[in-house]
């Protein structure tokens, strides 16, 4: 459910068998939700084609299962048990006929023992629009699934809102929307919740003391929960909404967007205590059972039954009721730079999204960007800070962080006629040639903002020009290409062609960063010689893989039906519904796989993936995994930025 040692995602930490009866019986009945505008169906599935399945089929091949622009590179890829050199491939219609007829390329290398050969195919000519499959005929035989070629706007379009229906149904608190799930109001309790002094750790991250608070009340219902639990995170939620409000500012931005970014941006401020400069970063507590009480990881339930809980100080599931919040660091001492950056830049983009509609609010908006950058301290920066414990998020770069956050103040302050506007520009640039200088080759992910602070502070340095930059815009634009190279190199050597490998932590939203990354770079440059490979990427994540699965819910014709999420699997009797939208980790590590499927008897599982495993890689559709099925805000909002991009090509 949290990360647990670099890149882990959310692992739960004690098996919840007791606490799913918990759950359910402490449920009332469903209150009314707020009516929000809709927002757009879930992407339907292609027209099945009304042709035989080809009989006795020996290989697969793997495509993008949401489809392709007419214009863009097509790439399938065949995992066949010997080579196919002698085999040949068709493209056929809805009506059975023939429209292409391409060369099947030569050998990538192995996906496994049982699909040693791997080969591309190339689709690009097919770019008539319509509802197409892919054939292999001879040596060996395959046939993918349906597949469409249309607009990219009209494929990848109804993907944004699909991922805004994933925040929809993830809120916190009492503002609840309709939807599947239609749910009620949550941990109302957090409106007085208790600040608690940061807890000490073991290495395996199990606390070693009990919780000593150091003040409170404060205000901290709403927001969203992180991931498959119910905790929330200042650092997640602040990268969430910095890639939704450039969504909501630049568009196609979904009907009910701007309602959800407000409801997120309404819980950052209070988080953010101006009286006192006091950022707090966390609601909720991982695990206690070390510490002797049950935290948010040690039962499975729905959210609404912490509400129901009658409990005392000292019950062992008082800190479900009465969660705790942490804070990054005293009132008024400096922040972690990397907290400080990516909240300043949450801030300054709700500015910018309110600018011309809301004045005054978004001056208010501007006010706490520039009060919690100036307090980031950048001098002796040790361990940054992100969650309780940190090995949930083991973040360690943070001069992305600052050049984001001043880039988007200058952006703000250009709006909103901010006399500071130019300092902050000149500052953005400092901070971009620091985290230039660092080397890193990271895409977009919740770890590095580097790719949102080069594209944006080209922009500011062209819309407000200043004397004495510390970096130019080519520059900026040389970094994102460092990025992209590295990149395409990652992509060469994988027979798949993905940049992230075959599988890992944060593997689907790693995939979709690349796709931002080289989508930021086309627009800023009109230059398209990543066109192809950023294509290549968002396949992979829907479908293109060695698994042939989407890795986001309800796009292409397989994607995960059982995610690991407690209100999907405890709510209703499909544990997708609801979950419409949500990118989920994907293939990861086996011995991680391992260990999770042996936690506890499953409630779901759909796997059919065993045979597509490599040794080192599994993947497996079952809601006890997290490390395959969970999703979470930070995924989902990644791809909702690189679909958002992906409509807005020509």
């Amino acid at each position: 459910m949290t990360r647990s040692v670099p890149g882990t995602r959310r692992r739960r930490v004690v098996a919840m068998l007791l606490t799913a009866v918990l759950g359910a019986a402490a449920c009332d009945a469903p209150a009314e939700p707020r009516e929000v505008p809709p927002t757009g169906p879930a992407v339907p599935p292609p027209s099945p084609v009304p042709v035989p399945v080809l009989p006795d089929q020996d290989a697969v091949l793997r495509l993008d299962q949401v489809g392709y622009g007419m214009d863009e590179a097509k790439t399938a890829t065949l995992l066949a048990p010997r080579d196919a050199g002698r085999a040949h491939a068709t493209v056929i219609d809805t009506a059975g006929r023939t429209v292409l007829s391409p060369e099947i390329g030569g050998g990538r290398g192995e996906w496994n023992a049982r699909f040693p050969a791997v080969h591309p195919i190339d689709l690009t000519a097919l770019t008539r629009p319509g509802t197409y499959r892919l054939r292999v005929q001879g040596s060996v035989t395959a046939e993918s699934p349906a597949f469409r070629v249309a607009p990219a706007a009209e494929l990848f379009g109804p993907l944004v809102a699909n991922s805004l229906a994933y925040f929809q149904a993830h809120r916190d608190g009492a503002d609840q929307v309709a939807g599947a799930w239609r749910r009620t109001p949550a941990h109302l309790a957090d409106r007085a919740a208790t600040v608690y002094a940061d807890p000490r750790y073991d290495e395996d991250g199990r606390m070693l003391a009990a919780l000593e608070p150091t003040g409170g009340p404060v205000d901290v219902e709403g927001g969203w929960y992180d991931a498959g639990d119910f905790l929330k995170f200042t650092h997640t939620s602040a990268y969430a909404l910095v890639a939704m409000l450039l969504v909501q500012r630049d568009g196609p931005a979904p009907a009910g967007l701007a309602g959800e970014t407000r409801h997120g941006v309404d819980w950052l401020d209070k988080m953010w205590d101006e009286p006192t400069r006091t950022l707090y970063t966390q609601v909720g507590i991982g695990s206690g059972v070390a510490a002797d009480f049950l935290g948010d990881h040690d039962t499975w339930r729905l959210p609404q039954a912490d509400d129901q809980l009658a409990v005392e100080p000292g019950d062992e599931r008082y800190y479900q009721r009465y969660r705790p919040v942490f804070r990054a660091a005293a009132p008024g001492e400096k922040l972690s730079p990397n907290l400080a950056g990516r909240v300043a830049a949450a801030f300054a983009l709700a500015a910018q999204v309110e600018a011309a509609t809301d004045p005054a609010r978004a001056r208010r908006h501007l006010t706490a960007a520039a009060q919690i950058f100036d307090q980031a301290g950048t001098a002796d920066v040790g361990d940054l800070v992100t969650a309780q414990p940190r090995s949930f998020y083991p973040e360690d770069s943070w001069a992305d962080d600052l050049a984001t956050g001043a880039t988007e103040l200058a952006l703000a302050g250009a709006l909103l006629r901010d006399p500071r506007t130019p300092d902050w520009t000149l500052r953005a640039a400092r901070w971009a040639r620091v985290n230039a200088d660092t080397g890193r080759t990271d895409a977009l992910n919740v770890y590095d903002l580097s790719a949102v602070a080069d594209a944006e502070l080209s922009r500011a340095l062209t819309t407000t020009p200043v004397t004495g930059a510390a970096i130019s815009p080519g520059e900026l634009r040389s970094d994102l290409r460092r990025r992209l190279d590295a990149g395409v190199r990652a992509a060469e050597a994988n027979p798949l062609g993905a940049a992230a490998g075959n599988g890992g932590y944060d593997y689907a939203s790693r995939q979709l960063g690349y796709v931002v990354t080289a989508a930021l770079y086309r627009g800023l440059t009109g230059d398209d010689r990543y066109a192809a490979f950023g294509t290549a990427q968002r396949g992979v994540a829907l479908g293109a893989n060695g698994w042939g699965t989407s890795l986001v819910v309800a796009a292409g014709t397989t994607y995960p039906r059982c995610p690991h999420d407690q209100i999907a699997d405890l709510t209703t009797g499909s544990p997708a519904a609801g979950m419409t939208g949500a990118v989920v980790n994907g293939p990861n590590k086996a011995d991680r796989i391992h260990e999770l499927t042996g936690t506890r008897d499953s409630s779901c599982s759909t796997d059919a993936f065993a045979v597509y495993d490599r040794d080192d890689v599994h993947y497996t559709d079952d809601e006890r995994v997290s490390a395959n099925t969970e999703p979470s805000i930070d995924f989902t909002a990644t791809g909702m930025l690189a679909f958002a991009l992906t409509a807005r090509e020509p």
